[in-house]
């Protein structure tokens, strides 16, 4: 007789909110939910969706969601049942809570219990706040069911001396910005940008530009190195793609104020090419989550109520005014 093995839930908290929901993991994308489960406990900014409607995302310290493939995929996420658990290649958890907007194919591991859909809801309003107006972080704390919190990120490790010690120095900068607000970050959004950058001593063009270019470079450019990688792209190959990619944007954002980014993209580029396959990825990944977590940051800190009175229009509503 097969035996039955008991079904894995986690708790979704957000304690600043005293709002804690359960989810069970259902068998789905089991690579990428077993990297979740395994990964717990954890701590991370709660963000919500900006574009895409009733969505609640963070960035999970999870470098292996990057390339994990997913074995169940939901062609239309906006079809997915309200309190759906998704893992992305962006390297998120996120949850639908309600209506969305954007036609997105999603990778699901479970669901939120119909019991928790109010409560998490409820969140889902209170947090949308914290990132559109009140600018209060929000923390959300990820762990299995019935067991204690806690808070842990990865630090990955190299042979080359030069990228072992430039892992542990993004390390230890993740580490600490992690749950707090970067002050780099803080000074930009203030409008203390030293290089001057911001035309006429304008700050918005400056944080518009800045999360135009973080996003990228770590959803698609770092993310990118990481699953060409793991597909086994030719290093030399790896080398070059890495050298157009990342050094044009990161000199720019260190000019507006992101120069611990800067320097760190140069010790990457310095050590570059003496790195074989598993150093490179170590590398890529331990930077990947690094600038995830600038992006999630600044995407909390941005001032998106500052264009409050843009609202669509319905088309009857521009029939009404023409």
């Amino acid at each position: 007789m097969t035996e039955t093995l008991p079904a894995r839930q986690l708790e979704i908290a957000w304690p600043d909110l005293d709002i804690t929901v359960t989810a069970d993991l259902d068998g789905r994308n089991g690579e990428l939910a077993d990297a979740l489960w395994e990964a717990l406990p954890y701590r991370s900014l709660q963000g919500h969706a900006l574009v895409a409607g009733s969505h609640l995302y963070h960035v999970a310290p999870i470098p292996s969601l990057l390339h994990l493939p997913a074995s169940t995929r939901i062609a239309d996420r906006r079809d997915a049942p309200d309190g759906t658990v998704f893992c992305s290649a962006l390297q998120h958890v996120g949850i639908k809570y309600g209506p969305l907007s954007e036609p997105m194919a999603a990778s699901p591991v479970g669901r939120i219990r119909s019991e928790d859909m109010s409560a998490l809801r409820e969140a889902g309003q209170a947090i949308w706040d914290s990132v559109y107006s009140t600018k209060q972080p929000i923390l959300a704390e990820v762990r299995r069911a019935g067991t204690a919190g806690g808070h842990r990120i990865p630090h990955l490790t190299a042979a080359d001396p030069d990228a072992n010690r430039l892992i542990h120095d993004v390390y230890t900068e993740t580490e600490r910005i992690w749950l707090s607000e970067p002050a780099e970050l803080v000074d930009l959004h203030q409008g203390r940008i030293p290089s001057g950058a911001g035309s006429f001593d304008t700050v918005l063009p400056t944080l518009l530009f800045v999360n135009g270019e973080t996003r990228p470079l770590g959803y698609a450019t770092y993310g990118g190195l990481v699953r060409a990688a793991v597909a086994d792209m030719p290093m030399d190959s790896l080398h070059q793609m890495a050298r157009l990619l990342i050094g044009i944007p990161a000199e720019f954002l260190g000019y507006c104020g992101l120069e611990t980014l800067w320097s760190f993209t140069q010790s990457f580029l310095a050590c570059l090419d003496q790195l074989d396959r598993d150093d490179f990825l170590a590398v890529v990944s331990q930077l990947a989550l690094y600038v995830n977590c600038l992006g999630g940051w600044n995407l909390h800190l941005f001032p998106w109520d500052a264009g409050d009175r843009l609202r669509q229009q319905r088309p009857a509503e521009v029939g009404q005014q023409s």
